[in-house]
């Protein structure tokens, strides 16, 4: 398990602010608006997302390419194979 890679923590960071920042816009649903928002739930929210998406990259180290926060266990056409 090699999650003190570089690599793997750079990863698993860019994955969990994506899904903090998509569970935050989920909360703007119809009739919701930047003013109306309770921050502190919201926030409370998004980092619980975040967490949850780091660690299942933990969980998912040590499958598919050992460096990687990902299940998968191949190397995608957009990155150059190691």
């Amino acid at each position: 398990m090699s999650i003190l890679t570089r690599e793997f923590v750079l990863d698993a960071l860019e994955r969990a602010l994506k899904t903090a920042a998509q569970s935050l816009v989920a909360l703007f649903v119809a009739g919701v608006t930047i003013m109306s928002v309770d921050w502190v739930d919201a926030l409370a929210v998004s980092g619980t997302a975040a967490l949850v998406s780091i660690l299942t990259s933990v969980a998912s180290s040590g499958r598919g390419v050992s460096t990687s926060p990902s299940a998968l266990g191949y190397v995608g056409k957009h990155r150059k194979e190691e």
